[in-house]
């Protein structure tokens, strides 16, 4: 699991195909490698992706066909830059949400503006995972939490204004451009409270005093 909070930036510094799938080398200087180890997961721009070697200051991940054709790695170059974020420990400060690291889907940028200090940015995502987004809800795109300042649903946007603290911290000041792909993945929340909503009924099954009503007199839809 991760939190969403961006620890430092990594360039892809190889792609090496191997076998049909593919070998990542990223080079990662200003990340902490001291409790890294063999199997220890890291995103990467938000893809839960696993350490299969480290050597000094880079390390190597194996990537599948399917996270290639389910995400934006697919169009990953060497020496791009990646947002990158080691899994979380029991006693990580949670200054983000709940990320898992699970990639539901390719977002596009439409807009940039200036917005005073901070910049305005509308992306727009898969129409299937717009039912998951709420003003003011989270949203990762490319592993960073961020906040909905608005959705607009017809268009199947999610807008966005970014301080210059995250657009300095994160790829978004060197790689969210119109054009640019981005990883999104939906409130791990939004998901599991759809399924409890929409799961069959069944009188052998205990009663439960969670309904939808509930939900959203407590702010939860």
């Amino acid at each position: 699991m991760f939190t969403g909070i961006i620890e430092t930036l990594g360039k892809i510094k190889a792609i090496q195909p191997i076998g049909g799938d593919v070998q990542l080398v990223i080079d990662a200087p200003e990340l902490d490698f001291s409790d890294v180890k063999l199997g220890d997961s890291i995103a990467s721009n938000g893809i839960c992706l696993t350490v299969v070697s480290v050597s000094g200051h880079s390390y190597a991940v194996d990537v599948s066909r399917e996270t290639m054709s389910k995400t934006a790695l697919q169009n990953w170059r060497v020496g791009d830059t990646i947002n990158l974020e080691k899994a979380m420990l029991p006693t990580t400060r949670f200054g983000g949400h709940i990320v898992a690291g699970h990639v539901d889907g390719v977002g596009r940028v439409q807009k940039i503006n200036q917005d005073a200090r901070s910049v305005y940015i509308e992306i727009e995502i898969p129409q299937e995972l717009m039912r998951y987004t709420a003003h003011k809800g989270s949203i990762t795109l490319d592993g960073i939490s961020l906040t909905t300042n608005a959705i607009i649903p017809e268009r199947n946007l999610v807008c966005l204004n970014i301080i210059p603290h995250t657009a300095e911290r994160t790829n978004i000041a060197k790689h969210w451009q119109v054009g640019a792909l981005v990883n999104v993945e939906v409130d791990l929340v939004a998901r599991y409270l759809e399924r409890l909503l929409l799961s069959p009924k069944s009188d052998n099954k205990p009663k439960s005093n969670i309904t939808e009503a509930f939900l959203a007199e407590n702010g939860f839809v």
